[in-house]
């Protein structure tokens, strides 16, 4: 899912929130790159690559965990309406699953990063939220924390987050009794509970010890409206 990218701005020096110092005084394009749902039980991980025009600022940009469900949401359309370029990314479960969470996570990073310049923005450099990255065809490199100091990590945050958030709420309708749509696959208690009385659905990762554990007991959910190994696209 990508957005194909408008007419770069090539007479500016930078893309907001990135502080030029040195060699990264040539930096013109920035692509900002984030993850959501390396923690969750269940569902792919999502990673998003953003570049934006400094052109056209998007105020209120800041880590998607301390925003609200309204306020992402608004500022996920402005994202995609305003940036240069953006692609949303994904690793499904079985691929979590056979090469862990580490690696998959890398690998949505990747295809993120690789989708956005394939259709047609190719960044200078690629700065990633943590402290590991992708391999990726560019320069790039990992700031810790950077959803927070960095608006185009800040950005990437954003869509990653939205994007899973809606696609769980696509699984919440084939498995309604997992309340997906409160907990988005993460650990809590209702989810552990659900596991335990109506056991893993094909959409649970498991290589996660909950689930792992679930299954060793027997307990296994029917399919749903949602077969394995497909998962529900984003409702973008």
């Amino acid at each position: 899912m990508a957005r194909r990218p408008t007419a770069t701005a090539k007479g500016d020096s930078a893309q907001l929130g990135f502080d030029l110092a040195g060699t990264a005084a040539q930096v013109r394009l920035l692509c900002g790159v984030d993850e959501a749902g390396r923690g969750p039980l269940a569902g792919p991980v999502y990673a998003a690559a953003v570049v934006l025009d400094p052109a056209r600022p998007i105020q209120g940009l800041a880590d998607s965990k301390v925003l609200t469900a309204r306020r992402r949401e608004a500022l996920f359309d402005e994202i995609r309406e305003r940036a240069l370029g953006w692609h949303i990314a994904q690793a499904s479960v079985e691929e979590i699953d056979r090469i862990n969470i580490l690696h998959a996570t890398m690998l949505a990073m990747q295809r993120a990063v690789h989708g956005l310049a394939d259709s047609g923005l190719e960044p200078d450099l690629v700065q990633v939220d943590g402290n590991r990255c992708p391999q990726v065809r560019f320069a790039v490199e990992a700031i810790v924390k950077g959803d927070a100091k960095v608006q185009a990590i800040s950005a990437a945050s954003i869509l990653a987050k939205v994007a899973r958030d809606r696609a769980l709420l696509v699984l919440h309708g084939a498995y309604p009794q997992y309340g997906f749509d409160a907990h988005a696959g993460y650990g809590t208690p209702q989810h552990l509970a659900a596991l335990a009385e109506f056991g893993a659905t094909p959409h649970h990762r498991r290589s996660f010890a909950p689930v792992r554990q679930a299954i060793a007991m027997g307990r296994i959910a029917p399919v749903g409206a949602i077969p394995a190994p497909a998962f529900p696209e984003p409702l973008l």
